[in-house]
């Protein structure tokens, strides 16, 4: 099958994770703290927690932590409240970005988005100025060492797949975003293990960046971003990534 995806750009995001494990688990930390506020501390009933808990193991966050915030975001003394908000903008020379939130201060939040884009060649705009360029999927991420292609994709068609993707050293399994939970469970099942399971938006278009302060202040952009507690995810539409520095 035919696709197009950017591994460069989430295994950009794997080294930064690596490079900043408490961050990570910050992050994961609060949306399990909504997922449970939403829809209860029980996975089993709770499609959203379940989806949550399998990113968080992905990213090798211990079960204890993961039973420790669902105990205490489960419990009366949960008072935290977020938003789940997205922005969009432009980098350097037009790069499209969205950005996910989770805030319990949209001011805070917005002010500080609006700063990272002024602060490198870019500007926030407004709700839908880019996101229009971008479809969401489920991505799921398989290493290819020591797995059969063929048998992957069998395997992944069969559990509900839109689109199976090599790309670099990886195979990548496309899904609608709502079919993803049924499709990972569904390889999980079968004894694949994932680098990554998560809903992406993936660009119908991408712009290549030859200026080399632009690719600097794309780099800085997307550092700053990637670095504050409030970013969930940043996704954008650089054709190479790779030469970020």
């Amino acid at each position: 099958m035919s696709g197009h995806s950017k591994w460069s750009t989430i295994k950009r995001k794997k080294e930064k994770t690596d490079n900043a494990r408490a961050k990570v688990f910050t992050k994961i930390g609060r949306e399990i703290s909504i997922a449970v506020r939403d829809g209860g501390p029980d996975p089993a009933s709770n499609s959203k927690l379940k989806d949550i808990i399998a990113k968080a193991k992905a990213n090798n966050v211990p079960n204890d932590n993961i039973d420790r915030i669902i105990k205490k975001a489960s419990g009366d003394g949960n008072t935290a409240h977020y938003e789940d908000i997205i922005y969009e903008g432009y980098g350097p020379s037009g790069i499209a970005v969205i950005v996910e939130t989770l805030t319990d201060n949209r001011n805070r939040t917005a002010g500080e988005m609006r700063h990272y884009f002024d602060k490198n060649k870019g500007n926030m705009g407004q709700s839908g100025c880019v996101s229009f360029l971008f479809t969401k999927y489920g991505e799921i991420v398989i290493e290819s060492e020591d797995v059969d292609e063929e048998k992957l994709m069998e395997d992944a068609l069969e559990a509900g797949a839109a689109d199976f993707i090599t790309d670099d050293d990886v195979y990548i399994v496309r899904t609608e975003p709502n079919d993803l939970s049924a499709v990972r469970d569904d390889l999980s099942a079968k004894g694949y293990t994932f680098v990554s399971a998560e809903t992406e938006y993936i660009p119908s278009t991408y712009t290549k960046l030859t200026d080399e302060e632009d690719l600097k202040m794309m780099g800085r952009l997307l550092d700053m971003m990637e670095e504050n507690d409030d970013v969930q995810g940043v996704w954008h539409n650089l054709e190479n990534t790779e030469d970020l520095p």
